[in-house]
Formats: C-alpha cells, sequence, structure tokens
C-alpha cells in the first residue's frame, strides 16, 4: 500500500485499474444481455428510485441530459422503461423502469456480481465486509458532494 518513499498511494490511482478491470469484465454480460454500460446505469438508477424526471436521471447518472435521450429511446423501445408526461410540469418527462426492465437488471446485475465474487473470494470475509462496508460508505459521500 505504501510507495517507495513510505506514502500512501492516492485513491484515485488505486482504484483507477481496479474500476477499469471490473468495467471490462461487465462488458460480456452486457452485451450477452444486450444492453449498454450507459442502459445499465439508466436500469439501476431507476431500480432504486422506480420514477424519476428524465433531468433529475441524467443529474444522478452524472450524464448530460440531451446525451441519454438515445439511451432511454433504446431502452423503452425495448419495453424495459416508459416514459410518461409529468402531470406537475408538462414539459417534463417521467421516466420508471418496468417489470421486464427489472427483470434484466436483475439478472445482469445478479452475472456481474457472481463475476466480482471471484475477486473479492480472494479477501478474508471480515476484510471483504469491511471492504464492501467502507466503499458504500464513501459512495454515498462522493454523491453528497457532487
Amino acid at each position: 500500500m505504501r510507495t517507495v518513499d513510505g506514502r500512501r498511494r492516492d485513491l484515485a490511482a488505486m482504484i483507477a485499474p481496479l474500476q477499469r478491470a471490473l468495467v471490462a469484465a461487465e462488458q460480456p454480460v452486457l452485451r450477452a444481455h444486450a444492453l449498454s454500460m450507459w442502459g445499465y446505469v439508466v436500469l439501476d438508477a431507476l431500480e432504486g428510485q422506480p420514477v424519476r424526471t428524465q433531468v433529475a436521471l441524467a443529474e444522478v447518472i452524472g450524464a448530460d441530459k440531451s446525451r441519454i435521450i438515445s439511451v432511454l429511446d433504446e431502452l423503452e423501445n425495448e419495453g424495459l422503461l416508459e416514459r410518461t408526461r409529468d402531470p406537475a410540469d408538462r414539459r417534463a418527462r417521467l421516466v420508471s423502469i418496468t417489470a421486464e426492465g427489472r427483470r434484466r437488471h436483475g439478472e445482469v446485475q445478479a452475472e456481474i456480481q457472481r463475476g466480482e465474487e471471484r475477486l473479492l473470494a480472494r479477501l478474508a470475509p471480515a476484510d471483504r465486509e469491511t471492504l464492501l462496508r467502507t466503499l458504500a460508505l464513501l459512495a454515498d459521500e462522493a454523491q453528497k458532494q457532487d
């Protein structure tokens, strides 16, 4: 964990290679389920909060609101989400996950996490639990700062 001069590495320097490897491992799973990475990210966000405006959804996933329109179109065409007019603001569209979207998301997530289990299995059970709890805490904290 320490560099040659005894200092610890930056968090980004430690996380970036891991993130690249995890994303690369997800690609074949996503292809097998006919989902793009952005499509999976959208379904994952909607699974957490089933109805969002398109603008709020874009903010939550860190995407430009105009960039996700084609992703939403594709997911809607596949029956994985629905868009309806917001009764409180006719200019806004509400986005919600469908039962088929939940099913597909669940299948993909389960397969991705099975792959992650191979990596996590290298840790002692207590270390593994600490890592997962700590990552969740840091991810929540980082999201608050956005």
